[in-house]
């Protein structure tokens, strides 16, 4: 049996999905599971474009079995060599013993790291902007590190224009039988998974993103071909300019995102009451998240998108609340730049949240703290409202 997608006269899709792994990379929830994308082109030479993961290896190996026919596996080139790219390539040696393997230094020396079969003997090393010819194809390769390991590179193909950008461009969410972007409803069903994939995976590296992005700029692509998600033959200006502005930490849109965490409803009731009062000054966009709920990937996801802060947390232990503190460390983590920020803080007998969670952020660069905080103690009361008008007031004013 087979499950392959038919791309042009000789570039075939053989990848496939996963919807059964709840955690990838045992962090970021799927629940609408993910894609292993691998690509074969069968020219005078035959080369794969990357393995996929072990989970859908049987696919895999159907897929090429069925294509390939009585031919010959001549060549693989390994953009990524991270497992869930590269898991299957111990068991393609194997089947195809004659197989070239074509990578950079840094991504040879991993795959000896990963696996034992005689790796020297199988490879052939590629430096930046090299060219490799299978035939009527001829490759380019383009090194990308830290998109988002150190080895990782593109592969140009200068005769379809094609991109194979690795894990650039990818996206969370498994394929439906469409793995076209204009084949599906991209913005509405897939966008919000492509930036938390983005940033939770590669969001620390926007100056890295930067320099691939500058060199990326240089090729003339008819077709993005990514390692997870779908292929993008139109409208790819679009795309790109997502990742222009999330690698450069310029906010996707203006609004205010509200992340808190409340023990009792005390802190939540303050939230609510200042999302009614920015809502009441005319701001639309407004996500509020509690972050004792939501898998802080979300959380992160949505900060990359909009230009505000507001972060809303009880005094815990002397400290800042267990999960917001988990969401702070993730911002500064991820590199995350150019926001507004504002504190709500709560505590009943000792109300220091804001100070923490302000030192907590001390490492992220171009921000801007607006004046007014909230401190509540305990609960809200008749004065704490005018402090949450106020502070809707500059977030508007500062919008």
């Amino acid at each position: 049996m087979h499950n392959t997608r038919k791309i042009n006269d000789d570039v075939y899709y053989v990848g496939g999905n996963d919807r059964r792994l709840a955690l990838f990379e045992s962090v970021y929830p799927i629940p609408k599971g993910i894609s292993y994308n691998s690509y074969l082109i069968l020219d005078e030479k035959t080369v794969l474009l990357d393995c996929v993961d072990k989970a859908i290896s049987g696919v895999f190996f159907e897929n090429l079995d069925y294509l390939l026919g009585h031919r010959p596996l001549n060549f693989v080139i390994i953009n990524h060599v991270e497992p869930d790219h590269c898991a299957t390539l111990n068991e393609l040696v194997f089947r195809y013993p004659e197989i070239k393997i074509i990578s950079n230094a840094k991504a040879i020396s991993m795959i000896k790291q990963f696996f034992n079969f005689d790796v020297d003997n199988h490879t052939i090393e590629i430096k930046e902007g090299e060219s490799f010819s299978t035939g009527k194809h001829k490759f380019s390769f383009y090194t990308a590190p830290m998109v988002h390991w150190p080895e990782a590179m593109v592969t140009y193909d200068n005769t379809d224009k094609y991109l194979y950008s690795a894990d650039a461009f990818g996206t969370f969410n498994a394929l439906n039988g469409n793995i076209f972007a204009d084949e599906i409803d991209f913005e509405r069903d897939y966008l919000d998974e492509a930036r938390r994939y983005y940033t939770n995976i590669v969001g620390k590296y926007g100056q890295q993103v930067q320099a691939v992005l500058k060199k990326a700029a240089s090729l003339d692509i008819k077709m993005i071909l990514p390692l997870h998600g779908p292929i993008w033959r139109e409208n790819i200006g679009w795309f790109i300019e997502k990742y222009q502005k999330w690698s450069s930490y310029t906010p996707e849109e203006k609004g205010v995102l509200i992340a808190y965490s409340s023990v009792y409803g005390n802190t939540e009731y303050a939230v609510n009451i200042l999302a009614t009062k920015l809502a009441e000054y005319g701001i639309k966009n407004i996500k509020i998240y509690d972050v004792s709920v939501t898998h802080v990937s979300e959380v992160l996801s949505d900060a990359f998108k909009y230009s505000h802060l507001v972060m809303a947390s009880t005094t815990y232990n002397m400290g800042v609340f267990i999960n917001m503190e988990t969401f702070l460390i993730d911002l500064v983590a991820h590199n995350l730049q150019n926001r507004t920020i504002a504190f709500i803080e709560n505590g009943s007998w000792a109300v220091v949240a804001g100070k923490l969670m302000k030192e907590i952020l001390t490492p992220l660069k171009n921000t801007t703290y607006l004046n007014h905080k909230v401190s509540l103690k305990s609960s809200v009361k008749e004065e704490n409202l005018e402090e949450i008008n106020l502070l809707a007031k500059e977030i508007f004013d500062s919008l």
